[in-house]
Formats: C-alpha cells, sequence, structure tokens
C-alpha cells in the first residue's frame, strides 16, 4: 500500500511519524507532501520520500492521503484521511464535517460522540486514538535532556491574536525568571509571529530554553507543569497525570488550574508544584474521556482503519458537497486548476 502525508506546518510530523512506523512495519511506503516555503520544511529529514509536484502526486498513486489539518486537496488520490492536530480545546469550528475528507480517525469518545452528531453520512467516523500520543507513553531518548533539579515549566501558548497569552505574561514570565529558582521551557506555535518569537528568544538564559522543535514529547515528559490559554496542548500534557494551568481559556474546565489575572501567575504557580490530589483527580478523569489509550498503539489503529476503507472503498458513502470555493482556494495555493 501507498500513503501520502500532506502537511503544512511542523505540528504535523509528530502526528504522522508514527503512522510512517506502522506503515514501515507492515511494508508499505510513504510519500511527504510539504509545499513549498513552507514552515514545515526544515522538519523533513534526508530519507523523507518528498513530492514536489503535484504531477510527482499523481504518479505516486497513494491509496491514501493522511492529513493532521483541517483541510486536503480533494484531487490528490486515494481515500482522505483526517487524523486531527489536537484535541477540542474550545475553539470555533472543530467539530466540522468540511465535505473533504473520507474518514475521521477520532482520539477519543468526546471527540468521536461529538463528529457522530454531526455525520452527514459522507464519511466514517472511527475512534482510534490518536497517534502523536503513542510516544508520549514511552520514554523518549531525548527528554532527560531536558529534565532539571528545578521544578520545570513548560510555557506553550495558541497563536491565535485573540487568545495567546504571550504578550499579557510576558512581564510576569521575566520577573518569576529573576526571582524564583524555577526552570522554563517555552516552545511557541508555529504560527506565533516573527516578533512573539524575538520576544521570548531574547528572554533565553540559564533559567529558561527556548524551543523550536516539531516534536515535543521530550518536553512534555520532562515539565512538571504546563502553562498556556486556549490550547489543545494542555489536554495533551495533562493525559501524564501532570497539573496544566490556562490563563483566560476560551473555555476553561475544572480539569484546568484557570485564572484570568496576569498577576497571579506566581501564585496559581505554587498550586500547581504543590501536586494538589483533587485537582489531579479531576485531571485523570478527564483524560478517560478524551484519550482512554495508552498502550501506544493508536497508529496501528489508524492504520488498520485506513486499510479497511482502501479495500471497502466508498461507494457507500454519501456524495460530498461541491465545496467548489474551497477547492478553488486549495487549486490556488497549490498551482492546480484541472478538475479531473
Amino acid at each position: 500500500m501507498r500513503y501520502l502525508f500532506y502537511v503544512n506546518l511542523s505540528y504535523s510530523f509528530s502526528v504522522l511519524r508514527p503512522i510512517e512506523i506502522a506503515i514501515n512495519r507492515e511494508g508499505g511506503t510513504v510519500a511527504w507532501f510539504v509545499p513549498e516555503g513552507s514552515e514545515a520544511e526544515k522538519f523533513l529529514q534526508p530519507d523523507d520520500h518528498r513530492l514536489l509536484t503535484n504531477k510527482a502526486v499523481k504518479e505516486f498513486a497513494a491509496h491514501a492521503t493522511l492529513a493532521p489539518g483541517n483541510i486536503v486537496p480533494d484531487f490528490f488520490p486515494g481515500i482522505k484521511v483526517q487524523v486531527f492536530h489536537g484535541f477540542d480545546s474550545g475553539k470555533k469550528n472543530k467539530f466540522n464535517i468540511r465535505g473533504l475528507f473520507d474518514l475521521y480517525c477520532t482520539q477519543g469518545p468526546n471527540i468521536t460522540q461529538g463528529f457522530e452528531r454531526i455525520s452527514d453520512g459522507t464519511c466514517e467516523i472511527v475512534e482510534t486514538g490518536w497517534s502523536k500520543l503513542d510516544p508520549l507513553f514511552t520514554p523518549h531518548p531525548e527528554t532527560d535532556k531536558f529534565r532539571t533539579d528545578a521544578p520545570l515549566i513548560l510555557y506553550a501558548p495558541t497563536f491565535s491574536p485573540k487568545l495567546t497569552s504571550t504578550y499579557a505574561l510576558y512581564d510576569h514570565i521575566k520577573k518569576l525568571l529573576e526571582e524564583k529558582d524555577w526552570q522554563w521551557i517555552v516552545k511557541l506555535h508555529p504560527k506565533a509571529t516573527d516578533e512573539e518569537v524575538l520576544l521570548y528568544k531574547e528572554l533565553a538564559c540559564d533559567k529558561l530554553r527556548f524551543v523550536e522543535t516539531g516534536e515535543a514529547t521530550p518536553i512534555l515528559q520532562a515539565a512538571d507543569v504546563i502553562l498556556s490559554d486556549t490550547s489543545s496542548i494542555l489536554a495533551e500534557f495533562a493525559l501524564q497525570d501532570k497539573l496544566a494551568i490556562a490563563f483566560n481559556s476560551r473555555r476553561p474546565e475544572p480539569w484546568m488550574l484557570h485564572f484570568t489575572e496576569a498577576h497571579l501567575l506566581e501564585e496559581i504557580l505554587e498550586k500547581a508544584l504543590s501536586s494538589d490530589q483533587e485537582q489531579l483527580f479531576k485531571v485523570i478523569e478527564h483524560g478517560n474521556a478524551i484519550h482512554p489509550y495508552k498502550d501506544g498503539k493508536s497508529s496501528e489503529r489508524v492504520l488498520s482503519a485506513v486499510n479497511s476503507l482502501i479495500d471497502r472503498g466508498i461507494g457507500h458513502l454519501k456524495t460530498k458537497p461541491l465545496n467548489l470555493i474551497r477547492r478553488l482556494k486549495i487549486r490556488r495555493k497549490l498551482k492546480y486548476y484541472h478538475w479531473t
């Protein structure tokens, strides 16, 4: 079997690499399509089979095209599979069947039920667990490089100008660097602005490491606490049964330590680092709802669901909507103007 991975942003690699391993184990073939000029280009490996043109994609003739993002070119060969790039963090349009995918591989009961409620018969919805988390439940060889003797805080804000905490928390993080014996890792979103990147890079010191990586597993494993805002990385981190802090979340939930006034940052961090057992119980309960799979085999379940649909075909699915505007936008972006 041949599988094409459609990548626009660097976070896609951490979702797709575990599936690649499962495919290689079964003797399949993987190719990557990363648009030229994408910020994800620098995360390709030398031995990755990269397709650079639409013609090359057609000639590769994948049996399935997998995408962690919300869109996939409809003219790419094979069934189209959504493997998700994050959990439901309360952002708009999380549950949206866009008429582009044939298969949604959902992470856990809450996402599965959300998509089943809006299912229109144009796609299959199969709960597989999330491939990105397979490595999270086994020790990563790079994790020890990030561990510290002092408490380690991971700051990983979202990118949306309306939701990000980068500016609101900056002065308070800077102050804590001077006053507290804590260690920090800062990982900004791939879509963060150049100004935000420069701002936090300049904070780098013996107490703060600024990292740019498509593989977040080691820092998720190493950190004691995570600080963010409205980002699905909070839920991802909490699946390790560790406490997560959200600042001005669009949708605060009981399992989060939530605060809305930036000057309370030190107080909320102190609480998180004290290992509140009542709060930890809420975290564990939430984890069972969003991702109960801790066997590290979600990639295998994804591949099984994909292969099953390849074998059966998509004749039983309802015809997808025309999606003319969305399809035109994708074609314009990839400079493809044919309709066959």
